[in-house]
């Protein structure tokens, strides 16, 4: 047996305190949301944003003096306690609002908002008050923007589930790098970020969305979270399909890497054309959207699943329209919804449910197993033949013409094995819950891909408050660690993580 870990608890509490004074300044901007529409809950905003930001002060300034240097151990801890930490303090708002006033659902919500999954437990969502709405879609917004400084810049570091490959690519301490500064590429990144979210929401604004309609929806798109402040989601424009075309853009630009935006915008196009994961992500997006269009043309009645409006532009491109956008909404886990796929023939049902585990481009917003870890178990998959017809060749995995270690493409292989069993145990956990096994599977791919939207009793057009209490506190933990690459938390449950060796 190894002795205790011995750890710099200094910095892990100091980084603790930097994210609640993040939470709670950013509660203070939703308390100055709610004063500006006097929803009535801005002394409550207030209060909640002051405190969590005082407390985070002192939490600093009492560990100001910590060794700087910190660990992989430590990386681990203050990224998996550090998303916790967040949404115990993030559920604090809706309690003192009273918008949420049992602590599970506040958690749950909110816990859903920094993971970016868009499931939510509020039956009447246009009822809550304006200020809390904010703080919801802020949620998604800062928790989108911690995912991508996450992929690029620490989790390549700590060597997180084949993000090694994505660090080829990326910014950081590699090659092909924004800048060397780990704070730099932060900078640069939270820049695009910000500027897709302001684009986004003038254009939302433009085609007839209310500005704080458009404000909250950029939020959400861009963080591809799925939270809307409408009770029927994105469905409620489905008079106005512009509205629906300007979100349809913006989530293909989350789903893909931000890095390609950067190259793009410095004018290396050729850099973006030329990257396997955004030619098979935009393959996937072609091919599944025109599999799903011509099956809802000829096979499906829209007006059964698109929430009452009306088609406006003719069956043809309502077709197109909404495949596209329930299509690219499940791939980058999103979650928004203009119509209830559950009602597009079983076919569609096993399709979408599929699609949950796809994922977007690392360095995205988007959850799941992602297109580059696809690619890679495709082309070793292939290269498995000419193995065993030459056995004693040696064939290299390729990705953008540079050849991968073995052990990266082992790493991918144990991410998505992990993935998988992580998927089934959830599925059973919900199950011996009572849930029915369609409901099961769907909440558990949904919540472990950070979707949102899942199957049954939980489907597009339903939402979360249905389930048992327990079973939110597990939808929460398996939306974590989707999240966070599993085995960023995972590596916390085991042994040997806590041995001084």
């Amino acid at each position: 047996m190894g002795k205790g870990l011995r750890l710099n608890y200094k910095i892990i509490f100091y980084f603790f305190g930097l994210l609640l004074v993040f939470n709670g300044g950013f509660i203070l901007l939703s308390a100055l949301v709610s004063f500006f529409y006097k929803d009535g809950v801005t002394l409550q905003l207030l209060s909640s944003g002051t405190g969590i930001l005082i407390l985070g002060l002192i939490g600093m300034y009492h560990h100001r003096n910590h060794n700087k240097e910190m660990n992989k151990r430590e990386g681990y801890i203050v990224v998996s306690f550090g998303w916790i930490v967040m949404s115990i303090s993030g559920a604090i708002p809706y309690l003192a609002s009273g918008a949420i006033p049992n602590f599970t659902n506040a958690f749950f919500e909110t816990m859903s908002g920094f993971t970016t999954t868009g499931a939510s437990i509020l039956n009447d969502i246009e009822i809550v008050p304006k200020g809390v709405l904010f703080w919801r879609s802020l949620t998604h917004w800062i928790g989108g923007m911690g995912i991508i400084v996450l992929a690029v810049a620490i989790l390549p570091l700590l060597g997180i589930g084949g993000m090694q490959l994505f660090a080829a690519e990326a910014p950081g301490p590699s090659a092909d790098k924004l800048h060397p500064r780990i704070t730099d590429t932060a900078k640069r990144l939270w820049l695009i970020y910000f500027g897709y979210t302001a684009a986004e929401t003038i254009l939302l604004k433009v085609a007839g969305m209310s500005f704080f309609d458009a404000v909250n929806h950029s939020m959400c798109t861009l963080s591809t979270g799925g939270f809307s402040t409408k009770n029927a989601s994105v469905a409620y424009w489905n008079n106005k399909p512009i509205i629906q075309y300007i979100i349809i853009f913006f989530m293909f630009l989350a789903g893909s890497n931000f890095v390609l935006s950067y190259f793009a915008f410095k004018g290396k196009v050729q850099k973006v054309i030329q990257d396997e994961e955004f030619k098979l992500y935009f393959k996937f997006v072609a091919i599944f959207t025109v599999i799903a269009a011509l099956i809802i043309y000829f096979r499906a009645d829209l007006t059964l699943s698109t929430i009452d409006h009306p088609m406006v532009w003719g069956a043809g491109e309502s077709a197109f329209r909404h495949s596209l956008f329930q299509v690219l909404s499940v791939i980058t886990t999103t979650g928004f919804v203009t119509a209830d796929y559950t009602l597009w023939t079983p076919f569609l049902v096993v399709f979408f449910f599929g699609l949950m585990f796809l994922g977007g481009s690392a360095g995205s917003t988007a959850g799941g197993v992602k297109v580059v870890r696809h690619l890679v178990l495709i082309k070793n998959g292939f290269l498995e033949f000419k193995r065993t017809l030459h056995p004693n060749a040696i064939v290299p995995v390729r990705y953008n013409k540079k050849a991968i270690s073995k052990e990266i493409v082992f790493n991918i292989l144990g991410f998505f094995i992990l993935y998988m069993i992580a998927f089934i145990i959830g599925a059973l956990g919900f199950s011996m819950m009572g849930i029915n096994y369609e409901s099961s599977v769907g909440i558990a791919a949904s919540s472990l891909g950070n979707v949102g939207p899942a199957l049954g009793q939980f489907g597009p057009v339903n939402n979360y408050a249905s389930l048992p209490a327990i079973g939110k506190w597990w939808s929460a933990f398996l939306m974590l660690i989707g999240r966070l690459e599993l085995f960023t938390v995972l590596i916390l449950l085991t042994p040997f993580f806590w041995r001084n060796r």
